[in-house]
């Protein structure tokens, strides 16, 4: 029997802290699409739907203002913080989220039925650790839902890593479960690879059923080249990957940074501020030494590509059986970083002597910039019909979860 189609916005803010991604996706078998809509017809999984149809209606990106930006990044994997400023934060970011979707819904003219917003991270530690005489785990996105459901006048679906961690796994990454449903073929082995603040990828194998899949965080996506480009130069990034174009890598200093203990890591890991925060920029810069300023934002380009490629060759296809090793054919490529050419071009030339095509989820019919907004569209989807949708096989949990919480308006 098929479900009730419903129109979901996804809201995802990154580690970048950038700005608000809002993604309107149609669901359910009875999705059809208007001409200026995307279908995207992905095949069911766990033996539910033969099919399910996702019809990207629109999406919109909206930069958070600049003292927003600034106290969301002093907050993150801060050492000292106002609790009282920690929980004005939370209720001002419901506010633009709600802001966000108002204002897709506007430029859209579509109204939807449910929310599912990541939240901004500010901590995430995937690894147990001792914390008043017990191990433990944690994670923290925020930005409150209830007003998000208030002022929206839906349901919100929110905080969806903590039950993947209750179950044992790192919580990240929870993107794997689009990226098998769209991406998933019956004879190409695809990577999947986004790049945002952090770079992370999704492995699926040809012919592979979900339980085959894994992924991991590859290391620092735009997260370095940001702050490297903000210190250098005084801009927020490096657009088109000019400055870096401009510059030389300093081969002795990456050579380097790639020594470090997350890069050679087994993965199910996760990364973010924690490993490649203020504490590592100061560490990197100090390496580059009198390193022109162009050479340096060069270096941290190049950091992203090389532990990419290095992660695909190590933990990809070293580690599957020959016959999956050689069905790895295309990496697919999301997220900001797919903008910027200079990272792009280095990808594509360390990819080549591996036998892997890089394209890009637009080619697919899902924009670059939109899939992560996409991806918590579809999970709260899943969470609000009671499906789990996290994939063990990628996280490290013991068991399938539905994950996230449900703030009703």
């Amino acid at each position: 029997m098929s479900e009730k189609a419903m129109i979901v916005a996804g809201v995802m803010s990154g580690t970048s802290a950038d700005g608000i991604n809002v993604a309107l996706v149609r669901l359910g078998s009875k999705g059809g699409s208007r001409s200026r809509d995307r279908s995207l017809s992905a095949t069911g999984t766990r033996g539910r739907d033969p099919r399910h149809i996702f019809t990207l209606l629109g999406h919109a990106e909206y930069s958070y203002p600049a003292q927003v930006r600034s106290a969301v990044l002093s907050a993150m994997n801060a050492k000292q913080a106002s609790v009282a400023d920690l929980a004005r934060l939370s209720f001002l970011l419901g506010e633009l989220y709600a802001d966000a979707v108002l204002a897709t819904q506007q430029q859209f003219r579509t109204k939807a039925d449910l929310v599912g917003c990541h939240g901004q991270t500010l901590y995430h530690q995937g690894e147990a650790q001792m914390f008043l005489g017990r191990k433990i785990f944690a994670t923290w996105q925020t930005g409150e839902a209830a007003v998000i459901a208030a002022r929206v006048g839906v349901p919100v679906v929110s905080d969806f890593r903590p039950a993947d961690m209750a179950a044992g796994g790192k919580g990240a990454p929870l993107v794997p479960y689009l990226d098998y449903l769209l991406f998933h073929d019956p004879k190409i082995g695809r990577i999947v690879q986004n790049i945002g603040g952090i770079a992370n990828l999704t492995a699926i194998p040809a012919g592979a059923n979900v339980s085959r899949v894994f992924a991991f965080d590859t290391g620092p996506g735009n997260m370095v080249i940001d702050a490297v480009t903000e210190k250098m130069f005084g801009r927020a990034f490096d657009r088109g990957g000019k400055i870096a174009e401009s510059g030389m890598v300093l081969e002795p200093v990456l050579r380097q940074v790639l020594k470090r203990r997350f890069f050679r890591a087994a993965p199910p890991k996760t990364a973010g501020r924690e490993e490649f925060g203020r504490e590592f920029v100061r560490e990197f810069l100090r390496a580059c030494g009198r390193a022109r300023k162009e050479d340096a934002v060069a270096t941290a380009t190049a950091l992203t590509a090389r532990s990419i490629v290095d992660a695909v060759q190590r933990f990809v296809r070293e580690q599957s059986v020959p016959a999956t090793k050689a069905s790895f054919r295309e990496l697919i490529l999301s997220g900001g970083g797919a903008r910027n050419a200079t990272l792009v071009g280095m990808l594509a030339e360390d990819l080549a002597p591996l036998g892997i095509q890089l394209r890009f989820s637009d080619e697919f019919g899902l924009p670059s910039e939109a899939k992560e907004a996409v991806a918590f569209a579809v999970l709260a989807y899943e969470t609000w019909n009671r499906r789990p949708s996290n994939v063990p096989s990628a996280t490290g949990a013991k068991r399938a979860a539905v994950l996230g919480k449900i703030s009703y308006a």
